[in-house]
């Protein structure tokens, strides 16, 4: 706004220098035109009765070009010169804006002949100890699990028998719900569009293991051990060219655990998990978790893995078919434990009305080797369910929802970070489509859940099933020793949305654009809004005022 009156006075100056190269030409057309004036009266009041002198000269005059028509020839003349002078500058604003180090990615994607056109990944190539050591010392990633057989098999686990015709024939694993880690690594590998030209990068992958990582250090070690690598992590990243570019704003990293873990607000030994992602560097990152945290926006949630791991469009499609027919006599089920140390956990009342329901299905899995660790039991559960209860466990959210799901069972949520505010990329924004929202104090005040399920008519529960099946390719992740062709799975989606993250901010950036009414504490709320749409007050307010873990 401040250089426009400087572009007028240059504007007039310039247009009065023009001017003024001119006056000496004018003065000598006005002394001609004042001498001509009198000549012409002189001879019209001599030359009364002489008309015909007097009009030849009248026809002169009229066709003769007015010299004022000259003037404003030349002032356009000099007002284009001017013009073209202040359209000058602009390409001095294009070549500003093509000296952002991201802007040969950010025009790939008008290459028209090349499909990676915005879509390349950049992955950085750290030392071993960041991912692969991890895994040839896999015993010591949990105290109480052997996490070798687990991440065998690039990382899906052991395969598993189809003893009792639960699961299809092919791509059925014992994966850990914690395994994302290896699971998006190896998945990356076969990524279409990586490149070892930073440069055209719409994104940087840092393949480092952090949920392995905070996993083996949670117990018996003290906090300065916990941050050891997430530090060493840090120091490596800002010393490279690559991190200069945006300061670490289109970098991702993957943690298969939830946010909590990387949440530590002390530095006293009895507090919670590691501060990687409350370092000052991380913030720039995106940090894709299986829960996310409501009340910050550097972390995005993306579905815990499931035991369906596919090889081809053909399983899955197989798959689909085969819960689309299944038959389902259970209205609803529950597979969990009570929180007896949580006083405000609904699991007890939830265990205690499937109990005294007809029409509901229970495993209980506190009575010690429980079906609940079979996830043929489980599987099977689901699939002779219509609804399938998805209360909050130890934190907001659970596997057992997107197992659900690759069941063709409706999940029922009863508190809105358990799905709706988490899985944003990969669940539809419209979650009555596919899914039953009942609010937990409804429970705590005695609200039949079968009475409220038993009142859906039989048309929509038809409707929320076949909109179930068609998000399973979303929630699950392909085997990354292969291909798929014609659909994408959660690690796609989960890529696709941090490209399209990156892009928006680079874009902005190009453009002058920033968003200072930008609120963190509430940034749950920013994807539910429609376009156009601005900040208000929300229905889900009070599930989200409890005080912030981090």
């Amino acid at each position: 706004m401040r250089r426009r009156p400087v572009t007028v006075i240059q504007l007039n100056e310039f247009m009065e220098r023009g001017q003024g190269k001119n006056q000496h030409s004018r003065i000598c057309m006005l002394v001609s035109l004042t001498a001509f004036f009198w000549f012409f009266i002189i001879l019209v009041h001599s030359g009364r009765g002489g008309n015909g002198i007097t009009s030849q000269l009248l026809e002169t005059v009229a066709h003769k070009p007015f010299p004022k028509d000259e003037i404003f020839k030349q002032e356009d003349h000099h007002l284009s010169l001017a013009r073209t002078r202040i359209e000058n500058r602009h390409p001095q604003q294009q070549r500003a804006k093509q000296s952002y180090p991201f802007m040969r990615a950010l025009r790939s994607v008008e290459n028209k002949s090349d499909p990676c056109g915005g879509r390349y990944i950049y992955v950085h190539h750290l030392p071993t100890t960041f991912n692969e050591d991890m895994l040839n010392e896999c015993e010591s990633l949990s105290p109480w699990t052997n996490m070798c057989k687990f991440t065998a098999n690039s990382g899906l686990g052991p395969p598993l028998e189809n003893v009792e015709g639960v699961f299809s024939n092919t791509g059925w694993y014992a994966t850990n719900q914690f395994a994302v880690d290896v699971i998006f690594f190896n998945r990356m590998k076969q990524y279409e569009c990586l490149t070892n030209d930073s440069s055209l990068a719409a994104a940087v992958f840092v393949p480092f293991f952090a949920g392995f990582d905070i996993a083996r250090h949670l117990w018996g070690h003290n906090v300065s051990v916990r941050d050891a690598a997430s530090l060493a992590l840090i120091d490596w990243l800002v010393n490279k060219p690559e991190w200069s570019v945006m300061g670490g704003k289109d970098h991702f990293l993957v943690a298969g655990r939830i946010t909590w873990d990387f949440r530590r607000l002390t530095d006293q030994e009895l507090d919670w998990g590691n501060k990687l992602l409350l370092l000052p560097a991380a913030k720039n990152m995106t940090m894709l978790v299986v829960e996310s945290s409501p009340w910050s926006s550097n972390d995005y949630a993306v579905p815990y893995p499931t035991y369906f791991h596919p090889s081809s469009d053909s399983d899955v499609f197989l798959w689909k078919n085969r819960m689309r027919k299944h038959n389902r006599p259970y209205l609803f089920c529950f597979a969990g434990a009570p929180r007896p140390g949580k006083p405000e956990s609904i699991r007890g009342q939830i265990i205690n009305q499937c109990r005294n329901s007809k029409v509901c299905k229970l495993l209980e899995c506190d009575l010690g080797e429980s079906k609940c660790h079979s996830p043929s039991s489980i599987m099977q559960m689901f699939q002779s369910s219509l609804f399938c209860l998805q209360p909050q466990g130890d934190s907001y959210t659970r596997r057992s929802a997107f197992d659900s799901i690759l069941a063709g069972c409706i999940p029922v949520f009863f508190h809105p970070a358990s799905a709706y505010t988490q899985y944003t990329w990969h669940l539809p924004k419209n979650f009555s489509l596919y899914s039953v929202f009942i609010p937990e104090n409804e429970v705590r005040n005695n609200t039949s859940i079968e009475k409220r399920l038993s009142q859906i008519p039989a048309d929509r529960i038809r409707k929320m099933r076949e909109a179930v099946i068609n998000l399973i390719t979303r929630i699950i992740y392909a085997d990354p020793r292969s291909k798929m062709q014609t659909w994408k799975d959660a690690f796609d989606i989960a890529v696709e949305g941090i490209i399209s993250k990156v892009t928006k901010l680079r874009t902005d950036i190009v453009n002058g654009r920033r968003d200072d009414n930008f609120i963190e504490e509430i940034s749950w709320k920013y994807a539910l809004l429609d376009e156009g749409q601005s900040l208000g007050p929300h229905e889900w307010d009070s599930f989200f005022t409890k005080p912030r873990r981090d």
